[in-house]
């Protein structure tokens, strides 16, 4: 029994896979820190002057208690840390300690270097393309609905 072609979501999740993989393999190499995936998402999604947990947990896609688990595995590691939010006295704020800035700065830095890899790997024009086609809004999720089985739509 031959195996279904892969779907582009399942094509996308996979390019993702190839640079979590690499990034976190790369920074360790680099003598960083082990991090998981979520830790590296919380670094991806967190503006410059802090981010709320709540609102990192909507950035990421992930619950709360998974942010917040996250979270505090990086600050346990010295490279985020929890401060008041000026704008609520019952808000914290989630920023990047200076160690957690240049450990960001080297992740961006292997990031680059992979992105330049994929490119000699794809061909400039097709990473310049799959580049532009990423960047290019697709709008709302559709509301599809599937003809029956046997139909052509």
């Amino acid at each position: 029994m031959t195996q279904p072609a892969r779907n582009l979501p399942q094509r996308l999740a996979e390019a993702r896979r190839w640079f979590d993989d690499g990034l976190l393999a790369s920074m360790e190499r680099a003598g960083e820190r082990p991090l998981t995936i979520a830790q590296a998402w919380v670094f991806a999604t967190l503006d410059d002057t802090g981010t709320t947990v709540s609102e990192l947990a909507r950035r990421m896609g992930v619950t709360r208690q998974s942010a917040h688990q996250a979270v505090h595995g990086l600050i346990a590691a010295g490279l985020m840390e929890q401060v008041p939010d000026p704008s609520s006295a019952r808000a914290r704020l989630i920023r990047t300690t200076e160690e957690g800035r240049r450990a960001h700065e080297l992740a961006q830095r292997c990031i680059a270097v992979m992105e330049d890899v994929l490119a000699s790997r794809l061909g400039e024009p097709a990473a310049a393309a799959l580049r532009a086609a990423l960047e290019t809004p697709w709008g709302e999720p559709p509301l599809v609905t599937v003809p029956p089985d046997g139909e052509m739509p």
